[in-house]
């Protein structure tokens, strides 16, 4: 525009622009509202991501539940199975001393006592208690009752010997 007059122009320096009130205040209005809008996201985005925090909080404390509860299960069935195996192995044992004191002399008699003496304790038990008790009709022949298990004992050891 200024080359008609040979002048040529290469900046402007703009020192003071005094807009109408009307325009100052719509471009206020322009700038609150794109504050407002930045703040709304701003918050929006904050509120976003504490819930997904939340969610991912509450899914690893689900996850450490789960594994503590898996564990203790572990745990308590190997405790299990250490607790039979060592019942079994004392059982085994027992049995083991009980056949090895049954070959030596008098064993049997001594395995016939003490058969007596559990049945006579464990029946003496079973009077104390208000409970029904059926009495069998050999009752008086306790001996009898000892001299068959004798016989079941006598007769296991004469097959063990036969088999060895």
């Amino acid at each position: 525009a200024s080359d008609p007059w040979g002048v040529k122009v290469t900046r402007y320096e703009v020192k003071n622009i005094l807009p109408p009130q009307s325009i100052k205040d719509a471009m206020e209005k322009q700038m609150r509202a794109e504050r407002e809008k930045r703040a709304t996201i701003a918050e929006s985005e904050g509120d976003r991501q504490a819930k997904i925090n939340r969610a991912e909080g509450e899914k690893q404390r689900m996850i450490a539940q789960s594994e503590g509860e898996k564990q203790k299960r572990i745990n308590e069935a190997e405790g299990r199975a250490i607790e039979i195996l060592k019942v079994a192995e004392a059982t085994a044992t027992g049995i083991r001393e009980i056949a090895s004191a049954i070959n030596e002399k008098g064993g049997v008699n001594a395995v016939n006592l003490r058969i007596a003496e559990q049945y006579l304790n464990e029946f003496g038990k079973l009077a104390k208690t208000n409970n029904s008790i059926i009495i069998p009709s050999n009752l008086s022949d306790i001996a009898g009752m000892i001299k068959a298990a004798a016989s079941v004992i006598k007769d296991q050891t004469e097959i063990k010997a036969e088999t060895e």
